[in-house]
């Protein structure tokens, strides 16, 4: 039997919607208001989801405390309060969409040792959530 183990976590940020290789009205056709030169922020919660089997000696599929020092070494501490665009490698050449952040967060988190990460899930604001996901076949 497999069974999931949904974590949340939080972090503001800040970002640009932009290609530097368009002009502004270009950027600002495709991204709207997301294109302004000056950035805007968001607060972000993250839930991870990992999966596998329940260890028998603790009935648990991951330890929480170590999630959470895996999460805070390869995320949280990285992105917390930071300008996307500048300063997370990633974002350098690539839009700092949250579909993207999904993807770049999910890569970051797939070496978790304990447990499978399957899925991460971001809430960008009330009406907007993106989520990354392994296929269930793989």
């Amino acid at each position: 039997m497999k069974l999931s183990l949904n974590r949340r976590y939080s972090f503001p940020a800040s970002h640009r919607l932009f290609r530097s290789e368009w002009t502004q009205e270009q950027n600002t056709q495709t991204f709207g208001k997301c294109a302004n030169a000056h950035g805007h922020g968001h607060n972000y919660t993250i839930e991870v989801a990992v999966r596998g089997p329940v260890n028998p000696e603790t009935g648990m599929i991951a330890n929480l405390a170590e999630l959470d020092q895996f999460v805070q070494e390869k995320v949280l501490r990285d992105f917390d309060h930071v300008y996307l665009n500048e300063q997370i490698p990633e974002f350098r050449d690539c839009v700092p969409t949250t579909e993207n952040l999904c993807r770049v967060i999910f890569c970051r988190l797939s070496g978790f040792p304990h447990a499978r990460v399957v899925s991460v899930r971001i809430e960008e604001t009330t009406k907007n959530s993106f989520e990354y996901r392994v296929d269930e076949h793989e």
